[in-house]
């Protein structure tokens, strides 16, 4: 419930009971939609968790914070948008901003993930599926955080 400041109480972290390893929750940062995606190292199973439409900063820390809690992440996947000759641009650069802005902000590890070709094999994956053009693009970037978490899980980077 709000307290007239606009602001509202964060939401109590999801229980540990029943599950092992490290909770992650998997972030693919865009300009306007970001996708999220949760899993943990003991199951190593990366599942879409959904998509935050915004370019306000603010806002999707925000959101961001709220999925932390609510799915009890205890570290962060970041995809870091290489060029394909594995050099870094602008976007590299934002992400790597970003990834130090989520440590200061919540407390947890960032990993950083190469995220190169994520969002094609997501599309790819998709347009196999029987989904509207609409339903494909509404969930590629929640798949594409998934294959992140995966990727980084299947290098061993997960602990498990």
């Amino acid at each position: 419930m709000p307290d007239g400041s606009g602001s509202h109480p964060a939401p109590e972290p999801a229980p540990r009971w029943g599950r092992l390893g490290v909770r992650y929750l998997a972030i693919d940062l865009g300009l306007k939609r970001t996708g999220l995606a949760v899993g943990d190292d003991a199951t190593q199973v990366a599942s879409p968790l959904g998509l935050i439409t915004t370019s306000n900063s603010a806002q999707r820390l925000q959101q961001i914070g709220a999925a932390i809690a609510s799915h009890g992440a205890e570290a962060l996947i970041v995809g870091l948008p290489l060029n394909m000759d594995g050099s870094e641009g602008d976007a590299a650069r934002r992400t790597r901003q970003f990834a130090r802005t989520l440590e200061v902000a919540f407390g947890l590890a960032v990993h950083l993930v190469d995220e190169r070709l994520t969002s094609d094999a997501a599309q790819s994956q998709l347009n196999q599926m029987h989904l509207t053009r609409r339903r494909r693009k509404a969930r590629r970037d929640a798949l594409a955080a998934a294959l992140i978490l995966r990727d980084f899980f299947a290098a061993g980077s997960g602990g498990g």
